[in-house]
């Protein structure tokens, strides 16, 4: 299988590679003039034929127009700040599972510390999701917004259905909102889902109140404690087997 690169745009048949992929696939991956690859500008897909490697630039023609595979589903994540290793996981297997947004949230039981660096991991978790985009075959990454804090995340979010994961007794299961919200989407129409994912601890009760003031709908992934990676892949595995008519 052909390997998949992002470009900015395509212009007149042709299509350019730069800076740090641009280095990788030429230094790294050797790629030569003549060689076959996929290149992709977020909305269409390209069979391209390299022309020319020089220095961080390659240089493609544009050869044969592919199917591009476009999502039933627009799925945001609102993921509070973890340990990195955790959360960069967590980061690349959303991005796997067609997440087209993430916004970092500085809960209020994120680790301070953790919180005050995530500025500094932008440029390292756009490269994650960059190149899982990649290994996925997606149309483009996800978008990484900034750091923000939960009351503001839940209410500048415009998604159709917005539920957040909660470990409290009362909950009800992802399965019936999920089902209940199913059964009225109707066909072919762009669903539009946010899933809000809290910290080790759980959300605070301040944190609660504005989830649902902002219109979000407390739902439980079971009985047993999920860490915050773990809830990721569970949530968007729910979110496909009931949402997504791709296939």
């Amino acid at each position: 299988m052909r390997r998949r690169f992002f470009v900015e745009a395509f212009a007149g048949g042709t299509a350019c590679l730069t800076g740090d992929v641009a280095h990788h696939l030429g230094r790294v991956l050797r790629a030569e003039p003549g060689q076959l690859y996929e290149l992709s500008d977020a909305d269409s897909v390209f069979l391209a034929r390299v022309e020319r490697v020089s220095g961080n630039r390659i240089d493609f023609t544009l050869l044969e127009k592919l199917p591009a595979v476009r999502a039933s589903l627009d799925v945001s994540i609102l993921l509070a700040i973890v340990k990195f290793d955790r959360y960069e996981w967590a980061l690349e297997k959303a991005t796997e599972l067609g997440v087209n947004t993430i916004v970092p949230l500085a809960a209020e039981r994120s680790e301070k510390a953790l919180v005050s660096a995530a500025v500094k991991r932008a440029a390292r978790w756009r490269k994650i999701l960059l190149e899982s985009a990649q290994q996925a075959r997606c149309l483009r990454p996800p978008f990484l917004c900034g750091v923000t804090p939960p009351a503001e995340a839940f209410a500048d979010n415009t998604a159709s259905l917005k539920v957040l994961f909660s470990e409290r007794s009362g909950a009800p299961p992802v399965q019936t909102i999920f089902n209940e919200a199913a059964s009225k989407e109707i066909e072919n129409v762009l669903v539009r889902i946010a899933l809000a994912v809290g910290p080790e601890g759980g959300w605070t009760d301040q944190e609660f109140d504005a989830a649902s003031a902002a219109g979000f709908r407390e739902v439980s992934l079971g009985s047993n404690i999920l860490r915050t990676e773990t809830a990721v892949i569970a949530g968007l595995s729910a979110v496909h087997l009931y949402f997504d008519n791709s296939t």
